[in-house]
């Protein structure tokens, strides 16, 4: 029978059966156990279940976080290749991210603005057009950056030159289609001088001059075939008597035309000033590399003609920026849009010159290479 507390009860022990009492009493305990035994039944059933549980979670963590770190890169002791490694990282962090975050990047490196223009520093290894296997690219965050600046209905800017991939420094756009089409005539007319700063590998002789030689598109026929841009000379030095001999003119090739100036040498670099008269592909590259026998550093294209490899460097300057040669291929191309001067106003009798200093990289390269800044520029 049951009592109160819904538990069986023992039957009161007969006369002849002491035994009885125990059963009922054992019967007791089976069928009405006491809270705390309960409760100590409960923990004995569960915990060994979940510690296994929360132990095999814990090891799989374990074995993520290992997997993790293996496939972590190893982090460079030398602070160049660190350096190197950190603007790598943010080429590929511009190509991932979302367009509003690359457009708020773009409105921080803003360097002038006014009703018609605004000029940004164009950051290392973002192209300005689209193409395959580019995700983003300056023209496509333009229509973002200008509502960040004019409200959601201001009209997309507008590009007015462009820059490589690769190059660094001012680059400017325009507020409307007119704007930028005057401006895109200016250049056109070679009425914008731009001075680009550059550190090249070896010194150019003279010390200061002029190359006025044409460029042509190639292909470079090797186990890589690939195409270059090339010198497509109007002379030619005569292997009889050593006499110049005028050439055919490629009808493919585009005139050429820069001037240049070596600001600092060492015995291996030299820091340039570069002043592209016309605008032709990758013309300050080719010019220097062969035309002057002074490739640019960090430009493994035009490094070799033959063959896609890094560049060479000479021992000194391997040792200055503490690099194995092995590691040059890191390097990035020291190439830095300096200086544009526009012609303003309804006749064009004023100037604006924007102005913009090179990134962290360039300027690291020329203290290592024990390359300085003139003071009259640093202004």
């Amino acid at each position: 029978m049951r009592g109160e507390a819904g538990h069986l009860e023992a039957p009161p022990p007969s006369d002849n059966s002491g035994k009885m009492a125990v059963l009922g009493s054992v019967r007791l305990r089976l069928w009405g156990p006491a809270p705390a035994l309960s409760q100590s039944l409960r923990a004995f059933s569960t915990t060994p279940g979940a510690a296994a549980a929360a132990s095999a979670e814990q090891l799989a963590e374990k074995l993520r976080a290992q997997k993790r770190e293996e496939q972590k890169p190893e982090e460079p002791k030398n602070p160049v290749l660190r350096r190197v490694r950190e603007l790598s990282q943010l080429s590929k962090q511009l190509q991932r991210v979302h367009p509003n975050v690359l457009a708020k990047a773009l409105k921080r490196r803003i360097l002038y603005q006014n009703e018609e223009l605004v000029v940004i520093d164009k950051p290392y290894g973002l192209p300005v057009h689209g193409g395959p296997g580019i995700q983003n690219c300056i023209t496509d965050v333009l229509p973002i950056l200008a509502k960040m600046l004019d409200g959601m209905k201001a009209e997309p800017l507008h590009l007015c030159h462009r820059l490589d991939k690769e190059t660094t420094g001012v680059m400017v756009l325009a507020w409307d289609k007119d704007t930028a089409h005057r401006i895109q005539c200016l250049f056109k007319t070679r009425q914008v001088e731009k001075k680009y700063w550059t550190i090249s590998v070896g010194l150019p002789v003279p010390s200061e001059g002029l190359v006025d030689i044409p460029i042509v598109e190639k292909q470079v026929q090797s186990h890589q075939s690939h195409y270059k841009m090339t010198l497509a000379p109007n002379y030619r030095v005569s292997p009889e008597n050593g006499k110049m001999v005028k050439v055919r003119r490629n009808r493919d090739a585009h005139s050429a035309v820069t001037r240049y100036r070596v600001l600092a040498s060492s015995p291996s670099c030299s820091f340039l000033e570069l002043q592209p008269i016309t605008g032709v592909k990758h013309q300050l590259r080719v010019h220097l590399a062969y035309g002057l026998g002074c490739p640019i550093l960090g430009d493994h294209k035009y490094a070799h003609w033959n063959k896609l490899a890094p560049q060479k460097l000479p021992e000194n300057a391997l040792k200055r920026l503490g690099l194995e040669q092995t590691k040059v291929r890191h390097l990035p191309l020291h190439l830095h849009a300096h200086q544009l001067t526009l012609p303003t106003g309804t006749s064009g009798d004023k100037q604006l010159h924007l102005v913009c200093r090179p990134p962290h990289f360039f300027t690291n390269a020329l203290k290592r290479l024990k390359l300085e800044i003139p003071e009259a520029l640093e202004k």
